[in-house]
């Protein structure tokens, strides 16, 4: 019988614009481009120049600390341009791909007959390894380091977020091979969240891991949630992340032989007309997914990740390698409300009793309107002010952390206190809630982000 957590910290969003459990069609963009920025913490070295040919599988720049970590090419196909910016800074790289695919051969090797260090190796060489983060720090994790254990979420909570039951269905050996290869990478145990009292979840069929249910709102499906229930990280000890689908990227290496990036991922959001699945890979173009599925008329906002910690991204930038979901919404510059967020109303949504919302979403009156849902718009609806201390903060992060003395913690960069108060757990994604709630308007997910980075470089 597994072990069951529950919860009732956190915050469920109710937003219309779910995908369709239906996966409309395979949208690959002509031009695909790589992004350094996107694979935060790497110092990237170019290894390919405009004209060459690459295939899918080859590498096109690695790590300048780690030389043996490549970022690899998703398609065959042709280099058009390698871009950069202000003090050459790498911008992206971008690739027109073949019609038909060509692949890097890496062999195929039995996955029972490798160690442990031939399994990293591998994954080093083809470029899967930038999909193992780690925490402290939510960077790639080190591969010069051996985590004490390797966590794995199989849901998400986020709002809107995609169904990895619907996505790995037909798919699951490749998560089997993926979860019997990270065991040999870590002495103790690869840990699977998975949601309770789901009916029929494949998720609870996987071998050689340590299960765990998990129960409750918004954001109890984050890793770093699971982490800090399950196996907390001390000064000194590191745990490493794996998401759902980059699992199958790891499975499908051992095999087949290649590297198939292909994933599912999911168009989300009040203003999309359709909002379904679609096959895709990364690197492909933001516009083939937006263009005549969404309303138009007035200034959108396109997200790469879920509404609350996704990337803000332009129609024509490329999608991120992590993310499982596009999110669209209203950018709200062309509302005009009188009296603004005091104006007593019914359609706005409350994570406190400000409006009446709260009351339309109990049972009683589910019954009578049905699940009800909100205008959201990207306005912030405020100005930054000092930190309340009102509890509002632990009210929606369930782990054993103190996040406001935290948080000023990492305002003032006093890395003792963090050090002390919960640094080497969290991540930017487990405050979004934090962020979504607070009425002093702080970027906390930023907050988070350059004190996990002063704490790297002082730290390591």
């Amino acid at each position: 019988m597994t072990n069951v957590i529950k919860t009732t910290k956190g915050l469920d969003i109710p937003i219309d614009g779910a995908a369709q459990k239906m996966i409309e069609r395979t949208v690959i963009s002509d031009i695909v481009a790589l992004v350094p920025d996107y694979y935060h913490g790497i110092i990237p070295k170019v290894l390919v120049r405009a004209g060459d040919r690459v295939k899918a599988g080859t590498p096109v720049f690695h790590d300048k600390i780690h030389e043996n970590l490549n970022i690899v090419s998703p398609v065959s196909g042709k280099v058009l341009a390698v871009n950069r910016g202000e003090k050459r800074k790498l911008i992206n790289i971008t690739i027109e791909r073949d019609v038909v695919n060509e692949y890097e051969n890496f062999g195929h090797p039995s996955l029972e007959s490798l160690s442990g260090e031939e399994i990293k190796s591998a994954l080093l060489k083809a470029g899967i390894w930038p999909y193992i983060k780690q925490r402290p720090y939510d960077v790639i994790a080190n591969p010069n380091k051996t985590p004490k254990s390797i966590f794995i979420s199989s849901f998400d909570t986020a709002p809107l977020a995609p169904d990895y039951n619907f996505i790995l269905k037909g798919q699951f050996a490749d998560f089997q091979t993926g979860i019997d290869a990270l065991a040999k990478l870590t002495p103790g145990k690869v840990h699977l969240g998975v949601k309770a009292n789901v009916p029929s979840n494949e998720f609870l069929k996987v071998k050689n891991v340590e299960i765990t249910e998990y129960e409750g709102p918004h954001p109890i499906g984050n890793v770093g949630i699971q982490i800090n229930h399950v196996d907390p990280i001390n000064k000194g000890e590191v745990v490493w992340t794996v998401n759902v689908q980059d699992m199958l990227y790891i499975g499908r290496f051992f095999n087949k032989g290649i590297i198939d990036l292909k994933k599912i991922i999911a168009l989300t959001g009040p203003e999309v007309i359709e909002p379904k699945y679609y096959t895709t890979l990364p690197g492909t173009a933001v516009a083939p997914f937006i263009n005549g599925n969404v309303h138009k008329g007035i200034p959108l906002r396109y997200i790469l990740g879920n509404v609350i910690s996704g990337i803000k991204v332009d129609i024509n930038d490329f999608i991120d390698p992590y993310a499982s979901q596009i999110f669209v919404i209203d950018e709200g510059t062309e509302i005009h409300e009188f009296l603004g967020w005091a104006m007593p109303r019914l359609n706005k949504f409350s994570a406190t009793k400000l409006f009446f919302t709260p009351l339309l979403q109990k049972k009683f009156f589910k019954k009578i309107f049905g699940d009800i849902k909100f205008s959201y718009d990207a306005r912030i609806l405020g100005g930054r002010r000092a930190i309340i201390m009102s509890n509002e903060y632990d009210r929606v992060l369930p782990m054993d952390i103190l996040p406001e003395y935290l948080f000023k913690a990492m305002i003032t960069g006093n890395i003792d206190k963090m050090e002390a108060l919960g640094g080497y757990e969290i991540a930017p994604e487990d405050v979004a809630l934090c962020e979504f709630v607070c009425t002093s308007k702080l970027p906390l997910q930023l907050i988070v982000r350059e004190a996990l980075d002063m704490m790297k470089k002082e730290l390591e």
